[in-house]
């Protein structure tokens, strides 16, 4: 029966995918495509190690302008308390690229002002047909359910999940792009989806200001997060770098900072196993229980070591 479930919420997931269209791939502004009725997709649920994913994405800095650097004091200790990958790279330059690979396995464009709808295969998709949960929360987000363009410190390059045929055209899933305040409210309420996708804004990630603004970004909204009686029963918590400074073009986007956060991983372990952003993608579909991964996460290199399960 999950089977007869999975292959009709698979197959419907697909048909709205196919109907998605863009006129102008690389015009500015909201994204071109047919509206479907308002219908969630619910597929069967299957359990994993976590019950919730929590993934921060920081800007354009290099690993040892990261690792070691005193204007970071708050990552830094998280990074020596748990779980971190010394060698893990970005995939391409610029950014955009680099949030795809993250979320749907494929780089897909290498223009950070690209507005074309998206139809591959996304953690979103999979976590629907899963029957998981997700939001995007998004600093300076102008509203719920936002698609447009770029405005004051957002950067739709930077929240990706608003270029997918699956959230475009379902104004359900849609309604899962939410500024950044409803971080706080679902912290409180404890009311965290089992996927979230979190963007802090221009200056906050590190693009447009020092990284010690970031860093008392991080202290001041993911350290209570931490702490939480949600996450500290089943969260996991990822800290990454998007790419490199531009020079670094090694493993085509640079060496960058990536850090696991959880209860459940090896404290104070570090890995020299070389791993990219797909990696990622595979382990926050895996830490979740699901069983498909999309594109480049299906054969990426599994990130199991950093944890004691």
């Amino acid at each position: 029966m999950l089977n007869v479930l999975r292959i009709a919420a698979a197959a419907l997931v697909l048909s709205m995918a196919a109907c998605s269209t863009s006129s102008d791939p690389t015009a500015p502004g909201k994204p071109t495509a047919p509206v479907s009725p308002t219908l969630p997709i619910i597929g069967p649920t299957f359990s994993g190690p976590f019950g919730h994913v929590f993934v921060v994405v920081e800007e354009n800095e290099s690993h040892d302008d990261v690792i070691g650097n005193p204007a970071m004091p708050y990552l830094n200790g998280l990074a020596n308390q748990y779980a971190t990958a010394t060698e893990y790279y970005a995939n391409t330059h610029p950014s955009i690229g680099n949030y795809f690979m993250m979320t749907v396995g494929n780089i897909v464009t290498n223009h950070d002002g690209y507005s074309g709808i998206v139809s591959d295969d996304n953690i979103v998709r999979q976590l629907l047909l899963a029957g998981k949960t997700w939001k995007s929360y998004a600093e300076d987000l102008p509203g719920v359910g936002y698609l447009g363009g770029d405005t004051g410190g957002y950067a739709r390059r930077h929240n990706v999940f608003a270029l997918f045929s699956d959230v475009v055209s379902n104004p359900t899933q849609a309604s899962n792009l939410v500024p950044f305040d409803r971080f706080f409210a679902d912290l409180a309420g404890n009311t965290f989806p089992n996927y979230s996708f979190i963007v802090p804004n221009l200056c906050d990630d590190g693009h447009d200001c020092p990284l010690d603004t970031a860093d008392r970004w991080l202290q001041a909204n993911i350290a209570p997060l931490i702490s939480s009686s949600t996450f500290q029963k089943d969260g996991l918590l990822i800290i990454l770098f998007d790419e490199a400074a531009d020079q670094d073009v090694t493993h085509g986007g640079g060496h960058v900072a990536w850090i696991a956060v959880s209860n459940k991983a090896k404290r104070g372990y570090r890995s020299s196993t070389v791993y990219q952003h797909e990696s990622t993608l595979r382990l926050t579909a895996t830490a979740l229980g699901l069983t498909a991964f999309p594109n480049a996460a299906a054969t990426a290199p599994d990130m199991s070591e950093f944890f004691t399960f």
